[in-house]
């Protein structure tokens, strides 16, 4: 682990990549495979406030960190000129307030940034555009029909970002995806369906038949890369489906329960205690906690057949970076350092 290494990155490389919110999840996924593909990354973070001191990032060769805030955008156009490619990996709190008041903010300044650049702006897309009427198999030209305010937001931060596209000064592509997990914490694995997997418990969000689209982020950050590498055969606004994994609930049950019978953590029957999530509780409880309420709002999600069509993907980047499943769900509980817990809890009995 270092510090902010650098106050302004290095000559530019003739492939550079400016990567806006660099330390979450998917942002740090991003920033690791574009220059594991020889890249050079200019990752974005907040700069350190007040005396609190400057938090420690990784080391990461061909990674230079950018302690600039996103919303000084001249400034930080002026530390990252060269880029040929910028990532909005920014992602306000989930709640709905503060996407309606910081989401847009935030595509102003990506664009804002892409536009100085004369760059191409990568978003990564969600399902929410299509709302509860989804049909079973999502492709890009699918009509849109969002419910709810994240997904009416998803639908006008998409047309905000088309509309940047039409005076030639920025390209732009959404490649869509759907329920992220691995690279560490924040997501629904580890905060619904495996929270209680060290104790032999699994909560399943939705019915345990019903096939969802999940994004392995590790593969979804190579995916970026394919893209932005061949980003030249692209309209100037185009949108792209990532597959991934269509896992039912079964599934994730029983990847996890290979997890767990390493782990010693199988209860004495042998088997996982399946458990649903308390919707009607969380919608509840959610009229006093504004999280709560954003996620019981997105339930549809988990009930509803639907997958992504990756047709048009995979004819501009041929296959798809894809783990395994049972591979993707072991890592995605290593990041989380939950085995490494569970030696301890063993070595401790």
């Amino acid at each position: 682990m270092t510090s902010f290494p650098l106050p302004n990155p290095p000559a530019h490389s003739p492939r550079t990549v400016l990567i806006l919110g660099a330390r979450g999840r998917l942002g740090l996924a991003a920033a690791r495979a574009f220059a594991q593909a020889g890249w050079q990354v200019l990752a974005q973070v907040r700069p350190p406030s007040g005396g609190a001191g400057r938090a420690a990032l990784p080391a990461i060769p061909g990674v230079w960190w950018m302690p600039v805030a996103v919303h000084e955008t001249a400034a930080l156009a002026a530390q990252a000129q060269g880029a040929q490619v910028v990532v909005h990996a920014l992602n306000p709190p989930y709640t709905d307030q503060a996407w309606r008041t910081q989401a847009p903010a935030l595509m102003e300044a990506a664009i804002a940034v892409t536009r100085q650049l004369r760059a191409t702006l990568m978003l990564p897309g969600n399902v929410y555009n299509f709302g509860e009427a989804m049909p079973a198999v999502l492709r890009e030209d699918t009509p849109q029909a969002a419910t709810g305010t994240k997904g009416r937001l998803r639908v006008q931060m998409e047309q905000r970002l088309q509309a940047a596209t039409q005076d030639g000064s920025m390209r732009a592509v959404v490649l869509r995806a759907g329920d992220f997990f691995g690279s560490g914490a924040g997501g629904l694995l580890d905060q619904v369906i495996a929270k209680r997997l060290p104790q032999g418990r699994v909560t399943l969000p939705g019915p345990a038949d019903v096939a969802t689209p999940w994004a392995y982020l590790p593969d979804l950050a190579r995916t970026f890369v394919c893209v932005a590498e061949q980003r030249q055969h692209l309209a100037a606004f185009d949108t792209l489906h990532f597959a991934g994994h269509q896992a039912t609930g079964r599934q994730w049950v029983q990847a996890l329960a290979a997890v767990a019978a390493t782990q010693g953590w199988l209860p004495p029957a042998g088997a996982l205690r399946v458990g649903a999530t308390p919707w009607p509780l969380l919608q509840l409880v959610g009229l006093l906690v504004p999280m709560l309420q954003a996620v019981a709002s997105m339930r549809y999600l988990w009930r509803t057949p639907h997958r992504l069509d990756n047709t048009r993907l995979t004819a501009l980047i041929g296959d798809e970076p894809h783990t395994p499943f049972d591979t993707a769900v072991r890592q995605a509980l290593t990041d989380l350092g939950w085995a490494r817990a569970a030696s301890a809890q063993v070595a401790a009995a």
